[in-house]
């Protein structure tokens, strides 16, 4: 039977899976519990489209949360991975593609020609974002960084892990912070999501923003304690936090550019100064790019931020695995062996560098090259303008919020710069926002508190399609009401 002519409906479909799985879904936002309507349930896609049970096509600006930045169903990854298939869906055994990707990956990060900005000139920014402490022989650095104080590594990336989800990307960095210093305290930003791991949860972004939980039922209070949670872009905050318990603290774990609390850009030169706090105190910089990574760049976020600078260890995830279970985590090759068989931190994983997901994710990067992220660009301009100026003609208080071609709508009267104003914006116009788009075939993430996400084949029909829906969703929201 055709896979769209499936004689059901979605509101079937739904409560068939609810009898099955907790929730009826098996991650919480596809429940659509926040936008107050019935979840799609599809069943194919192909380019910037998706069609549900119904037969129900609907341009998409979801892209699997990111995986999907060629657009689906791309020719050269279906065909990569049918051939990869072809010869065995796995091995248990290490194959050349894994050393293909990771190569590839470590070869992607980088900033060639991006001048240096001087100790002087950071000196000079406003005192809510420069450097904290200068290094001291109280804290010396625990991975040897040639010349980490004057010069910002440009190729940051000398070995790379392969592993199978974001979550564990972000938990095995953590790990080897932990191994590399002997230290058990980690610091994150509150509205940043890494993953669903014990430790991570406490004022975590994404799922747990959209469910209006503080962090979850199921994990122990010592080991929530290990983390230390301080308002995003308040470097006065981070100040106090390592004034007080800096020996202790084994990394900061930091969205390259949030987008799990909607998308709230780092202040000018934020990274590059907890970078240097870090790094002043001997701990780590873990920088999260499971969402930025290889999507807003060909180096991530990390090749466009406006100040340089270097982070010890980077994780990857969703566009890295072209759509199929991989993640990965890379930084020096002193810190890298760290992990075993060579060094002492452990890690394992029987998917791990899984041959379809690695022929996914080499076939993903080998496209998106130049011209593929031009169109990404415009196409995310584009949609971007049209949704401000359909709100702004309805009325309706906003905000676009932008991190390269990644935007989310804040309904607020400024932008918000961290999860504090994010939540506190009126998001109840988002789910009649939200239900008028999808009712006019263009399905969005169903939470206030995510990304969009467009690809490279979000063509002019599609865009079209897009902006021609935005003036009835931004009356929808004008009209709505607080619960």
């Amino acid at each position: 039977m055709d896979p769209v002519m499936t004689q059901t409906t979605n509101e079937n479909e739904f409560a068939r899976a609810r009898a099955a799985m907790p929730g009826g879904v098996n991650s919480p936002v596809r429940a659509f519990g926040s936008v107050g309507t019935t979840p799609r349930f599809f069943v194919s896609a192909s380019g910037p489209r998706v069609t549900d049970v119904e037969g129900r096509e609907y341009v998409d600006l979801v892209g699997s949360w990111g995986p999907a930045i060629l657009g689906h169903a791309h020719p050269a990854v279906v065909q990569a991975v049918q051939d990869a298939a072809a010869h065995g869906l796995g091995f248990g055994a290490s194959t050349p593609g894994e050393t293909e990707l990771a190569e590839l990956i470590a070869s992607r990060v980088a900033r060639p020609g991006v001048p240096v900005v001087e100790r002087a000139q950071r000196d000079a920014m406003p005192p809510a974002h420069s450097p904290v402490v200068e290094p001291t022989d109280a804290h010396p650095p625990v991975v040897e960084r040639a010349k980490r104080d004057e010069t910002p590594s440009t190729h940051p990336v000398e070995r790379v892990r392969l592993v199978s989800t974001g979550t564990e990307a972000t938990m095995t960095a953590i790990r080897l912070a932990r191994g590399a210093t002997g230290r058990d305290l980690v610091v994150k930003f509150a509205g940043h999501y890494h993953g669903h791991s014990d430790g991570l949860l406490a004022e975590a972004g994404s799922g747990v923003a959209t469910l209006a939980m503080p962090g979850s039922a199921g994990v122990p209070a010592p080991i929530a304690a290990q983390t230390l949670v301080v308002p995003y872009n308040d470097l006065d905050a981070l100040r106090e936090v390592f004034a007080l318990r800096g020996a202790e603290i084994a990394a900061i774990i930091v969205e390259a550019a949030p987008a799990n609390m909607g998308i709230v850009p780092p202040a000018h030169g934020f990274n590059a100064a907890i970078a240097d706090l870090a790094h002043a105190h001997g701990a780590l910089l873990i920088l999260d790019e499971v969402l930025t990574g290889f999507r807003v760049g060909p180096a991530g976020w990390y090749g466009i931020d406006p100040v340089p600078f270097t982070p010890d260890l980077i994780t990857f995830g969703k566009v890295v695995g072209g759509g199929l279970p991989l993640a990965a985590l890379g930084g020096s090759a002193a810190l890298m062996e760290l992990l075993a068989p060579l060094g002492p931190v452990y890690q394992a994983g029987t998917l791990s560098g899984n041959p379809l997901a690695v022929a996914a994710g080499r076939a993903t990067l080998d496209h998106l090259d130049a011209d593929a992220y031009a169109r990404i660009d415009r196409a995310a301009a584009q949609i971007a303008d049209a949704a401000a100026s359909a709100l702004s003609e309805a009325g309706v208080t906003h905000v676009i919020q932008r991190s390269g071609n990644l935007f989310s709508i804040q309904f607020a009267a400024e932008p918000p710069t961290d999860y504090e104003t994010v939540k506190a914006q009126e998001a109840f116009r988002y789910p009649p926002f939200f239900r008028a788009m999808l009712d006019q075939g263009v399905s969005l993430p169903p939470s206030v508190f995510e990304a969009w996400f467009v690809s490279a084949a979000h063509d002019d029909e599609a865009v079209g399609q897009i902006i021609d829906a935005l003036p009835a969703a931004a009356r929808a929201a004008a009209e709505a009401t607080p619960a």
